[in-house]
């Protein structure tokens, strides 16, 4: 589904799709949404991430405007803040790497167990230096009028995928990272523990 933002709002296209999930375990698995963005006019050039030691592109500063942001928005709702992971930023970065290096195209890693995420992930791809991986964050926050209470159902939890996770009460760390293709900016943010459970209410 393509939303538009009207001029003078954030200008990007955003694309959701859906994963696929159903099975017998459906009502206790976590389900993930990815979201892409188009260069929008009228915007200033964003920096992109820079190696560190961490096995993650996104330097300390970074990382640390991503934990506010998670913060910001959790806050917003009554949620504990999360805190960055080492762990989690490299496991991103070898996704973001995979995907960096194949197609271009945003596609969640596969399930370690059936039925079961190890972490929970959202995705974003956009027009690098246009874009960079606060406004991954920011993209995934703007669904938040979307999300209108209550427990996800398999009906309408993908509008507001991204923003569920972000403000997902039991999520504790958090890790990100990039990748850079053909003049796109992807970035990877897992979370533990995952979020977006169908049944179940975010906070």
């Amino acid at each position: 589904m393509k939303v538009l933002h009207r001029p003078g709002l954030f200008l990007a296209v955003v694309l959701l799709l859906q994963s696929v999930f159903l099975n017998a375990c459906q009502a206790q698995r976590p389900v993930s949404v990815k979201s892409s963005a188009e260069k929008p006019q009228n915007a200033s050039p964003g920096r992109l991430a820079e190696n560190v030691s961490s096995g993650s592109r996104i330097p300390l500063q970074e990382s640390e405007e991503i934990v506010t942001l998670h913060n910001t928005i959790r806050a917003e709702v009554g949620v504990g803040p999360v805190r960055w992971s080492e762990k989690l930023a490299g496991y991103a970065q070898q996704w973001a790497d995979h995907l960096a290096s194949s197609r271009c195209e945003m596609e969640h890693r596969p399930r370690a167990r059936k039925g079961q995420e190890e972490y929970g992930e959202n995705l974003f791809i956009g027009t690098a230096r246009y874009y960079g991986t606060s406004d991954a964050v920011r993209a995934w926050a703007a669904e938040k009028p979307k999300y209108h209470g209550g427990a996800l159902q398999s009906s309408h939890w993908s509008a507001a995928g991204h923003y569920t996770q972000l403000v997902w009460q039991d999520t504790q760390q958090i890790g990100c990272a990039t990748g850079l293709c053909k003049g796109k900016l992807i970035v990877v943010c897992n979370y533990d523990p995952p979020g977006n459970f169908l049944g179940q209410k975010p906070y």
